[in-house]
Protein backbone atom coordinates (compact mmCIF):
# COMPACT_ATOMS: atom_id res chain seq x y z
CA UNK A 1 0.00 0.00 0.00
CA UNK A 2 2.87 2.51 1.01
CA UNK A 3 4.25 2.20 -2.91
CA UNK A 4 0.25 2.85 -4.19
CA UNK A 5 0.75 6.12 -1.84
CA UNK A 6 4.12 7.05 -3.28
CA UNK A 7 2.68 5.92 -6.88
CA UNK A 8 -0.02 8.07 -6.76
CA UNK A 9 1.68 11.31 -5.22
CA UNK A 10 4.67 11.08 -7.26
CA UNK A 11 3.62 10.07 -10.67
CA UNK A 12 -0.40 12.10 -10.50
CA UNK A 13 0.21 14.61 -7.97
CA UNK A 14 3.69 15.41 -8.99
CA UNK A 15 5.06 15.84 -5.52
CA UNK A 16 7.89 13.82 -4.17
CA UNK A 17 7.84 12.31 -0.83
CA UNK A 18 9.91 9.99 1.33
CA UNK A 19 8.28 7.09 2.47
CA UNK A 20 9.00 4.82 5.35
CA UNK A 21 8.56 3.88 8.80
CA UNK A 22 7.75 6.29 11.51
CA UNK A 23 9.21 5.98 14.78
CA UNK A 24 7.96 4.24 18.01
CA UNK A 25 6.89 7.63 19.74
CA UNK A 26 5.16 8.71 15.95
CA UNK A 27 3.39 5.60 15.01
CA UNK A 28 -0.43 5.39 15.62
CA UNK A 29 -1.32 4.64 19.05
CA UNK A 30 -1.91 0.42 19.46
CA UNK A 31 -0.35 -0.45 16.07
CA UNK A 32 2.84 -2.23 15.57
CA UNK A 33 4.37 -0.90 12.61
CA UNK A 34 2.66 2.76 11.11
CA UNK A 35 3.90 2.90 7.37
CA UNK A 36 3.79 6.90 5.94
CA UNK A 37 4.70 9.19 3.22
CA UNK A 38 5.96 12.65 3.89
CA UNK A 39 6.20 15.16 1.47
CA UNK A 40 7.96 18.97 1.45
CA UNK A 41 5.90 21.64 1.39
CA UNK A 42 6.79 25.36 0.23
CA UNK A 43 7.57 26.30 3.33
CA UNK A 44 9.93 23.28 3.63
CA UNK A 45 7.67 21.94 6.18
CA UNK A 46 6.38 18.12 6.57
CA UNK A 47 3.38 17.06 5.56
CA UNK A 48 2.15 13.27 7.01
CA UNK A 49 0.74 13.05 3.23
CA UNK A 50 -0.60 8.91 3.89
CA UNK A 51 -0.30 6.63 6.33
CA UNK A 52 -0.49 2.74 6.42
CA UNK A 53 -1.27 1.21 9.69
CA UNK A 54 -0.77 -2.55 10.69
CA UNK A 55 -2.46 -3.16 13.84
CA UNK A 56 -1.92 -6.87 14.31
CA UNK A 57 -4.75 -8.50 16.75
CA UNK A 58 -4.53 -5.80 19.38
CA UNK A 59 -7.82 -4.37 18.16
CA UNK A 60 -9.34 -6.69 17.29
CA UNK A 61 -9.02 -8.39 20.54
CA UNK A 62 -10.16 -4.91 22.57
CA UNK A 63 -13.25 -5.49 20.30
CA UNK A 64 -13.41 -8.82 20.04
CA UNK A 65 -13.49 -9.19 16.55
CA UNK A 66 -12.69 -12.60 15.56
CA UNK A 67 -12.67 -15.23 12.61
CA UNK A 68 -12.61 -19.00 11.93
CA UNK A 69 -9.20 -20.26 11.04
CA UNK A 70 -8.12 -23.17 8.73
CA UNK A 71 -8.21 -25.37 11.85
CA UNK A 72 -11.63 -24.83 12.89
CA UNK A 73 -10.63 -22.34 15.53
CA UNK A 74 -11.80 -19.20 16.63
CA UNK A 75 -8.99 -16.37 16.41
CA UNK A 76 -8.80 -12.21 17.14
CA UNK A 77 -8.79 -11.33 13.00
CA UNK A 78 -5.04 -9.53 12.10
CA UNK A 79 -5.88 -6.22 10.74
CA UNK A 80 -4.46 -3.18 8.86
CA UNK A 81 -5.89 0.61 8.54
CA UNK A 82 -5.31 2.62 5.49
CA UNK A 83 -5.89 5.82 3.58
CA UNK A 84 -5.36 8.71 2.05
CA UNK A 85 -7.40 11.68 3.24
CA UNK A 86 -8.67 15.39 2.23
CA UNK A 87 -5.35 16.49 3.41
CA UNK A 88 -3.94 15.20 -0.16
CA UNK A 89 -6.06 19.11 -1.00
CA UNK A 90 -3.99 20.39 0.93
CA UNK A 91 -0.93 18.88 0.25
CA UNK A 92 -1.50 19.63 -3.98
CA UNK A 93 -1.74 23.49 -2.58
CA UNK A 94 0.82 24.19 -0.77
CA UNK A 95 3.24 21.72 -2.88
CA UNK A 96 2.16 23.19 -6.07
CA UNK A 97 0.15 26.76 -5.52
CA UNK A 98 1.18 30.43 -5.75
CA UNK A 99 -0.52 33.43 -4.79
CA UNK A 100 -2.65 33.75 -8.00
CA UNK A 101 -4.17 30.38 -6.98
CA UNK A 102 -3.41 26.63 -7.33
CA UNK A 103 -1.93 24.82 -9.98
CA UNK A 104 -3.26 21.07 -10.37
CA UNK A 105 -0.54 18.73 -12.35
CA UNK A 106 -2.45 17.82 -15.71
CA UNK A 107 -2.99 13.95 -14.43
CA UNK A 108 -4.73 15.08 -11.56
CA UNK A 109 -6.88 17.01 -13.58
CA UNK A 110 -10.19 16.37 -14.47
CA UNK A 111 -9.86 19.49 -17.22
CA UNK A 112 -6.92 19.89 -18.05
CA UNK A 113 -7.44 22.10 -20.78
CA UNK A 114 -9.16 25.95 -20.67
CA UNK A 115 -10.07 27.40 -24.52
CA UNK A 116 -11.14 31.33 -24.39
CA UNK A 117 -12.50 32.24 -27.77
CA UNK A 118 -11.32 36.08 -28.09
CA UNK A 119 -13.93 37.96 -30.75
CA UNK A 120 -15.26 41.48 -30.88
CA UNK A 121 -18.53 41.02 -32.85
CA UNK A 122 -20.61 38.06 -34.12
CA UNK A 123 -18.81 37.58 -37.74
CA UNK A 124 -15.44 37.02 -35.69
CA UNK A 125 -17.30 34.80 -32.79
CA UNK A 126 -18.80 32.29 -35.66
CA UNK A 127 -15.50 31.52 -37.21
CA UNK A 128 -13.28 31.41 -33.59
CA UNK A 129 -16.26 29.01 -32.12
CA UNK A 130 -16.21 27.00 -35.14
CA UNK A 131 -12.01 26.60 -34.42
CA UNK A 132 -12.33 26.32 -30.83
CA UNK A 133 -15.28 23.73 -30.86
CA UNK A 134 -13.14 21.81 -33.50
CA UNK A 135 -10.26 21.31 -31.75
CA UNK A 136 -12.06 20.81 -28.32
CA UNK A 137 -13.49 17.77 -30.55
CA UNK A 138 -10.35 16.74 -31.31
CA UNK A 139 -8.78 16.52 -28.11
CA UNK A 140 -12.00 14.90 -26.53
CA UNK A 141 -11.54 12.30 -29.06
CA UNK A 142 -7.92 11.67 -27.48
CA UNK A 143 -9.71 11.61 -23.63
CA UNK A 144 -8.23 15.45 -22.87
CA UNK A 145 -10.94 16.90 -20.66
CA UNK A 146 -11.83 20.45 -22.37
CA UNK A 147 -14.05 23.72 -20.77
CA UNK A 148 -14.43 26.15 -23.46
CA UNK A 149 -15.53 29.35 -21.74
CA UNK A 150 -17.77 31.10 -24.30
CA UNK A 151 -19.37 33.63 -21.29
CA UNK A 152 -20.16 37.15 -23.43
CA UNK A 153 -20.29 38.87 -19.42
CA UNK A 154 -16.94 38.76 -18.96
CA UNK A 155 -13.54 40.05 -20.37
CA UNK A 156 -10.81 37.97 -21.69
CA UNK A 157 -8.52 39.00 -19.20
CA UNK A 158 -11.17 38.32 -16.26
CA UNK A 159 -11.14 34.46 -18.21
CA UNK A 160 -7.78 34.43 -17.69
CA UNK A 161 -7.33 35.50 -14.29
CA UNK A 162 -9.68 32.65 -13.49
CA UNK A 163 -8.46 29.94 -15.20
CA UNK A 164 -5.18 30.48 -12.94
CA UNK A 165 -7.55 30.74 -10.13
CA UNK A 166 -8.66 27.33 -10.57
CA UNK A 167 -5.32 25.97 -11.81
CA UNK A 168 -6.15 24.67 -15.24
CA UNK A 169 -2.56 23.13 -16.20
CA UNK A 170 -3.04 24.69 -20.06
CA UNK A 171 -5.03 27.70 -21.44
CA UNK A 172 -5.69 27.88 -24.75
CA UNK A 173 -6.44 31.40 -26.72
CA UNK A 174 -7.74 31.48 -30.27
CA UNK A 175 -8.96 35.10 -32.05
CA UNK A 176 -9.33 36.20 -35.49
CA UNK A 177 -5.62 37.25 -35.58
CA UNK A 178 -4.89 33.93 -34.77
CA UNK A 179 -7.00 32.29 -37.61
CA UNK A 180 -5.41 34.12 -39.63
CA UNK A 181 -1.96 32.64 -38.88
CA UNK A 182 -3.88 29.62 -38.40
CA UNK A 183 -1.93 29.15 -34.76
CA UNK A 184 -2.89 29.18 -30.73
CA UNK A 185 -1.52 30.17 -28.30
CA UNK A 186 -1.33 27.65 -25.16
CA UNK A 187 -0.37 29.41 -21.96
CA UNK A 188 1.34 26.88 -19.18
CA UNK A 189 -0.01 27.90 -15.87
CA UNK A 190 2.85 26.04 -14.06
CA UNK A 191 5.80 28.57 -15.51
CA UNK A 192 3.09 31.10 -17.78
CA UNK A 193 5.09 30.29 -20.71
CA UNK A 194 3.61 30.71 -23.91
CA UNK A 195 3.64 28.79 -26.63
CA UNK A 196 2.54 28.80 -30.33
CA UNK A 197 1.65 25.97 -31.99
CA UNK A 198 0.07 25.71 -35.60
CA UNK A 199 -3.86 24.51 -35.48
CA UNK A 200 -3.62 21.99 -37.72
CA UNK A 201 -1.51 19.35 -35.09
CA UNK A 202 -2.96 21.18 -32.31
CA UNK A 203 -4.87 18.18 -30.71
CA UNK A 204 -1.99 15.71 -31.19
CA UNK A 205 0.45 18.69 -29.84
CA UNK A 206 -1.23 19.62 -26.42
CA UNK A 207 -1.04 16.22 -24.88
CA UNK A 208 2.42 16.15 -25.60
CA UNK A 209 2.39 19.73 -23.66
CA UNK A 210 0.56 18.45 -20.98
CA UNK A 211 2.98 15.57 -20.27
CA UNK A 212 5.79 18.23 -20.19
CA UNK A 213 3.97 20.02 -17.32
CA UNK A 214 3.35 17.05 -15.55
CA UNK A 215 7.09 16.07 -15.78
CA UNK A 216 8.52 19.87 -15.38
CA UNK A 217 5.75 20.10 -12.17
CA UNK A 218 7.04 17.18 -10.48
CA UNK A 219 10.78 17.34 -11.30
CA UNK A 220 10.61 21.55 -9.78
CA UNK A 221 9.39 19.73 -6.61
CA UNK A 222 11.99 16.99 -6.65
CA UNK A 223 14.72 19.70 -6.90
CA UNK A 224 13.23 21.59 -3.90
CA UNK A 225 13.43 18.36 -2.07
CA UNK A 226 16.89 17.63 -3.24
CA UNK A 227 17.88 21.16 -2.09
CA UNK A 228 16.28 20.96 1.09
CA UNK A 229 17.54 17.91 2.37
CA UNK A 230 20.73 17.66 4.11
CA UNK A 231 22.90 15.90 6.52
CA UNK A 232 22.87 17.05 9.72
CA UNK A 233 25.82 15.26 12.26
CA UNK A 234 25.34 16.97 15.63
CA UNK A 235 22.60 18.17 17.75
CA UNK A 236 23.89 21.89 17.72
CA UNK A 237 23.73 22.16 14.16
CA UNK A 238 20.53 20.15 14.09
CA UNK A 239 18.95 22.74 16.44
CA UNK A 240 20.21 26.00 14.31
CA UNK A 241 19.43 24.19 11.26
CA UNK A 242 15.64 23.76 12.21
CA UNK A 243 15.37 27.22 13.87
CA UNK A 244 16.00 28.45 10.52
CA UNK A 245 13.60 26.19 8.52
CA UNK A 246 15.87 24.60 6.71
CA UNK A 247 13.35 21.54 5.69
CA UNK A 248 14.20 18.15 6.20
CA UNK A 249 17.19 17.32 8.30
CA UNK A 250 18.79 13.56 7.69
CA UNK A 251 20.51 12.62 11.28
CA UNK A 252 21.80 9.74 12.80
CA UNK A 253 19.39 8.06 15.58
CA UNK A 254 18.88 5.60 18.23
CA UNK A 255 16.46 7.76 20.47
CA UNK A 256 13.70 6.60 22.42
CA UNK A 257 9.85 7.84 22.30
CA UNK A 258 11.01 9.94 25.42
CA UNK A 259 14.12 11.45 23.26
CA UNK A 260 11.83 12.33 20.78
CA UNK A 261 9.39 14.12 22.85
CA UNK A 262 12.86 16.38 24.04
CA UNK A 263 13.83 16.99 20.60
CA UNK A 264 10.45 18.36 20.26
CA UNK A 265 9.84 20.24 23.12
CA UNK A 266 13.60 21.96 22.59
CA UNK A 267 13.08 22.43 18.62
CA UNK A 268 9.80 21.83 17.51
CA UNK A 269 10.75 19.15 14.81
CA UNK A 270 9.68 15.74 15.63
CA UNK A 271 10.73 12.28 13.73
CA UNK A 272 9.16 12.35 10.47
CA UNK A 273 10.55 8.90 8.72
CA UNK A 274 12.86 5.81 8.66
CA UNK A 275 13.31 5.78 5.15
CA UNK A 276 13.08 2.24 3.83
CA UNK A 277 15.18 2.88 1.26
CA UNK A 278 18.17 4.93 2.79
CA UNK A 279 21.37 3.13 2.82
CA UNK A 280 22.92 1.69 6.05
CA UNK A 281 25.58 3.96 7.22
CA UNK A 282 27.05 3.83 10.38
CA UNK A 283 27.11 6.49 12.99
CA UNK A 284 26.45 7.86 16.02
CA UNK A 285 23.06 9.24 17.51
CA UNK A 286 23.23 13.05 17.37
CA UNK A 287 21.18 13.30 20.58
CA UNK A 288 22.18 9.76 23.33
CA UNK A 289 25.41 9.19 20.71
CA UNK A 290 24.89 5.58 20.82
CA UNK A 291 25.80 3.47 17.36
CA UNK A 292 23.15 4.04 14.75
CA UNK A 293 22.60 2.09 11.36
CA UNK A 294 21.43 4.66 9.21
CA UNK A 295 19.97 8.45 9.46
CA UNK A 296 15.98 9.05 9.70
CA UNK A 297 14.00 12.16 8.85
CA UNK A 298 13.35 14.96 11.10
CA UNK A 299 11.38 18.28 10.49
CA UNK A 300 9.24 20.85 11.61
CA UNK A 301 5.21 19.57 10.16
CA UNK A 302 1.79 20.30 10.07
Amino acid sequence: MLNVYRTFAQDYMAMPVVHGLKSEGQKFPGAVRTYAIEAMMQDRKALQAGTSHFLGQNFARAFDVMFQNEKNEMEHVWATSWGVSTRLVGALIMSHGDDDGVVIPPRLAAIPVYAVPIYRNESEKSQVMSAVNELAAALRAKDVGVFVDDRDNVTPGFKFAESELYGYPLRVEIGPRDLQKQALVATKRNTRDKVTMPLNGAATEIPRLLETIQSEMFERSRTYLVEHTKEVNSYDEFKDFVAADEGFALVHWAGNAEDERRVQEETKATLRVIPVDAPKEKGRCILTGKESSQRVVFSKAY
